[in-house]
């Protein structure tokens, strides 16, 4: 092996540790932060918890409000990554076909993918505490999970809510924020859930039945 092969290959393998560690920052953060606030945590509290030191977190984020703003950034890349293709599913069947009927069906597959993420993956409960306390109590990552989640996504669930049921703007935005919001029964309020419902999880056919009623709701709109 070359001497430059050997940099190369040491150059990768840093920049694989680097990657991992700044991965386990961001984890740990966004259950620090979650579970306390940004007031809560502690930087030391979060670089023990992910196994760097103090140094390490603020090379990757320069301090803790970039941490914080990094975590509001991180769920906003997750969610980009479930909702993406989903939501251009649903956008070109309205360019093929603008239509009541074709509204309902758009808004079925952004409604199953946006309850996939809320609902189905473990990684939303990693998550759900820092989003809850931004809502509670507005800090600096609100504007990013605002302008970048939330006010997209009720306008793009708005639009089509709109035409399925010829409702104005002014209902539709009303009825997308309720629809949406439905979901954080088996999302952030889980525990609560499946305790009156006597569930252990929100998986398989009881996803499905979540589903089932959201859909009829849907099928409901324009009747």
């Amino acid at each position: 092996m070359s001497r430059s092969e050997g940099q190369a290959r040491e150059a990768a393998s840093g920049y694989r540790k680097g990657e991992a560690a700044r991965a386990r920052i961001l984890e740990a953060a966004l259950a620090a932060f979650g579970a306390g606030g940004f007031k809560g945590a502690t930087t030391r509290q979060i670089a023990d918890e992910a196994g760097v030191n103090l140094p390490a977190l603020k090379y990757y984020f320069g301090g803790k409000e970039g941490l914080y703003l990094a975590c509001a950034e991180e769920i906003v890349e997750r969610y980009r990554a479930r909702m993406v293709a989903p939501i251009l599913q649903a956008q070109a069947m309205l360019e093929a076909r603008e239509a009541p009927e074709t509204a309902r069906q758009a808004l079925k597959i952004v409604f199953r993918a946006l309850a996939g993420q809320m609902v189905e993956t473990r990684e939303a409960e990693a998550w759900a505490g820092f989003v809850l306390r931004e809502i509670a109590e507005p800090g600096p990552a609100f504007a990013i999970l605002y302008e970048q989640v939330w006010q997209p996504g009720v306008n793009i669930v708005g639009y089509m809510i709109g035409l399925a049921g010829g409702l104005s703007a002014g209902a539709a935005q009303m009825e997308a924020l309720l629809m949406i919001s439905s979901l954080s029964a088996f999302g952030a309020a889980r525990p609560v859930s499946l305790k009156y419902l006597g569930w252990d999880d929100v998986s398989g056919e009881r996803f499905e039945r979540v589903m089932g009623n959201l859909e009829r709701r849907i099928d409901e709109l324009g009747s």
